[in-house]
């Protein structure tokens, strides 16, 4: 089938003599003729024989004039068919960008010019992991006009020590682990593309989560049950040392099973190659479960009988569940009686997640431990809106089931771990530092158009530390790991600043494209006792963002803003006295202004946020390009936004300290780290060994070296 390219391109010329069959320009819209018998005349008219030369005057005139004529008819000809093929054009209803499938950025100096704009889906409707609501990353109702981006606007918009491929899409964690001293990371990815489709196992490694190697790819979609997508899976490390991996797949018929894989050379520390069971799939969905409806199975844990034990998300009608089997050899199964959890009105659950943390201790705990120290909590990434909600409470190994602390906060309904966008994530035990991480997969929130003019979509968060909060008893505290500080440059200090109400008071650093920030914020007292108490509720998604003022609020930061102030981003606290006296904060990141492009979507994002008492207001903010990774009060409240700059990017961006509140003065002081880029690249075979020195980069030797 002939298909249309891009006007840039130089083998579609629109002059007749070099004339190709396949397109030809017609008001600046690329028609293309689905008629093959027309196609075919085209095909004869740009290659009809001419006749030997003329031997008289009289037949060269005739000649002349026939050819004239021939010419005339022909270019008729394609001007009706031109007018025909528009018509189909415009009641085909194709936006307008539909058939661009450049992977990578163009150079064109345009490379998304003005025109019609389209909110596209970046997934089919149903199925498993694609992730692609207009929820979290579309518009519902685009405007007519798309953003004049350019390639200059494009480049910026790409993080600097963020993990993601060197092109296309990106979307689900799978199977992180440490094994041999290398971190491992697989996701979800589309070797074809920046859209969702094709999906494949991306495989990537790090000695410290920080620099990584691409590695190939881990696992394809070359089998009946995994043919339409190789989907989201976990990893469990056995005590022998063996690697177990689930995965989903999605079958010839768009069943979902789950199959089983592990190396095929577990000395190699880099695990490059796979091996499918060959009898998979090991698990179909049981009787009473949609065949679309059975995805994502967790990393196994041991128990009190020596069985291996995993759950698996699902759905009946719209109550949410986690199915759970046992399993001794994880090639065959037990359906248990029961189920882990079930919650009403929560959708289809997702990427089931399932783990304990210690009530005492500040280390992470392996999987499978369980015990009277022990919390444990279990998270859902929820289909129907796209957030990850997690749940702390007891486990009961013998009916297999989670019973939350708090029905308030039960699974689906209560805490996050992210209230921007932060979706499928992921945790693992690091079992060479004794601690538990999370990854989250962190979307687009601008349009398709322009992930396809980019040529890369979706990027991964900074990993996580996950702990029990043993101060309020309710919360987990997520902190980006503390290798993330080697990329630290030089810092800035600003102690003791006031910022009366309504101020904006300038930070005088470098370029804020990459930054660390902390800081810590104090309430003047006299302001705190005169503020009366309040009725009032307040929301940061339906609040109004940084621009509504309260007594006691809104004061924080403005990152990514441009030195007019035309376009910035507020991450801030906002406090309120409720009617029984006590102060309740909420902790936002404010999109509305982040950019003047009017092909992004821009929201309010965040929560409350536990302030106990003795405690000042702190955060910090990882500022990377396109990211801005936002933690409260220790991590107990985290917001993670996409911003979208148009001029507030390379050497225009700036830091400001703000204040919106119409009583409080706030004193703040704040640390700010200038931040490197990380060494993220394909790894090459003829490079055996990996070091990383934070000063001079990566240098490889000849062998692999274990730690």
């Amino acid at each position: 089938m002939y298909q249309c390219v891009p006007k840039h391109m130089s083998h579609c010329p629109i002059h007749f003599t070099a004339f190709t069959p396949h397109c030809f320009l017609t008001s600046q819209l690329y028609l293309c003729s689905a008629k093959s018998h027309i196609v075919s005349f085209f095909i004869m008219a740009s290659h009809m024989p001419l006749l030997p030369l003329p031997t008289s005057s009289d037949d060269s005139s005739h000649r002349r004039k026939h050819r004239k004529d021939l010419l005339f008819i022909v270019c008729a000809f394609i001007l009706l068919l031109s007018i025909v093929a528009f018509c189909g054009y415009r009641a085909s209803n194709v936006p307008p960008h539909a058939d661009v499938a450049s992977s990578t950025t163009t150079n064109d100096p345009t490379a998304v010019p003005s025109s019609k704009w389209y909110p596209v889906s970046r997934g089919v409707s149903s199925g498993v992991s694609e992730k692609s609501s207009s929820m979290l990353f579309g518009v519902e109702d685009g405007p007519s006009e798309a953003f004049p981006w350019d390639n200059s606007m494009l480049s910026w918009q790409r993080t600097a020590f963020h993990f993601q491929p060197e092109k296309n899409w990106m979307n689900d964690p799978n199977g992180p682990m440490y094994y041999k001293g290398w971190y491992h990371f697989f996701y979800q990815y589309n070797p074809n593309g920046a859209v969702w489709g094709d999906i494949v196992w991306g495989h990537a490694v790090s000695r410290d989560m920080i620099h990584w190697l691409h590695l190939p790819l881990a696992m394809v979609a070359d089998q009946w049950y995994d043919v339409q997508g190789v989907w989201t899976g976990s990893a469990t490390i056995l005590p022998d040392g063996q690697i177990i991996m689930l995965y989903t797949g999605s079958t010839n018929e768009s069943v979902q099973v789950q199959n089983l894989a592990y190396p095929a050379d577990p000395s190699d520390p880099l695990l490059v190659d796979w091996i499918k069971h060959p009898g998979n799939p090991v698990l179909f969905p049981p009787p009473g479960i949609g065949a679309k409806d059975f995805r994502d199975p967790t990393t196994a844990w041991l128990t009190s009988e020596g069985k291996w034990r995993i759950t698996i998300g699902s759905k009946l009608n719209k109550t949410g569940i986690a199915l759970v089997y046992d399993t001794e050899d994880f090639k065959t199964y037990q359906l248990k009686k029961g189920l882990l959890r079930a919650v009403p009105g929560t959708g289809m659950w997702e990427c089931v997640d399932f783990f304990p943390v210690s009530k005492k201790a500040e280390n992470g705990l392996d999987t499978s431990v369980n015990g009277a120290q022990v919390k444990h909590v279990m998270k859902v990434s929820l289909d129907d809106d796209r957030h990850d909600y997690y749940s702390i409470g007891s486990y009961d190994e013998k009916k297999a089931s989670f019973i939350p602390d708090d029905a308030k906060n039960d699974v689906g309904i209560g805490l996050r771990y992210d209230y921007g966008i932060f979706y499928a994530s992921k945790t693992f035990y690091d079992q060479s530092k004794q601690r538990r991480l999370l990854w989250g997969w962190i979307g687009e929130s601008d349009s398709e158009y322009a992930d396809v003019a980019k040529g890369w979509a979706s990027v991964q968060s900074i990993p996580r530390t996950v702990k029990f909060d043993k101060k309020t008893g309710s919360n987990l505290l997520q902190w980006p790991v503390a290798e993330v500080e080697s990329l630290r440059l030089r810092s800035d200090e600003f102690n003791n600043l006031k910022a009366k109400p309504g101020s904006v008071v300038s930070l005088n650093i470098e370029t804020a494209t990459q930054l660390d920030i902390v800081a810590e914020f104090e309430i003047d007292k006299e302001a705190l006792e005169k503020t009366d108490q309040s009725n009032e509720e307040y929301t940061c998604s339906s609040s109004g963002g940084a621009a509504k003022r309260g007594a006691l609020g809104p004061f924080g930061l403005l990152v990514l803003a441009d030195e007019g102030l035309s376009e910035y981003t507020p991450v801030y606290f906002y406090v309120i006295r409720g009617s029984n006296g006590d102060l309740t904060t909420s902790f936002c990141s404010d999109q509305s202004r982040s950019s003047v492009a009017n092909d992004v979507h821009k929201q309010t994002f965040g929560s409350f946020v536990p302030v106990l008492k003795g405690e000042k207001l702190s955060l910090r903010i990882l500022v990377d390009h396109s990211i801005v990774e936002s933690f409260a009060q220790g991590g107990r409240t985290c917001v993670t936004s996409r911003v979208y700059p148009t001029k507030a990017i390379y050497g225009a961006a700036r830091l400001f300290l703000f204040n919106n509140a119409t009583e409080a003065t706030v004193t703040a002081s704040l640390k700010v780290w200038q931040m490197n880029s990380a060494f993220i690249r394909p790894f090459h075979p003829d490079q055996k060994t990996y070091k990383i020195d934070t000063h001079k980069g990566m240098h490889f030797g000849s062998e692999i070296g274990t730690q």
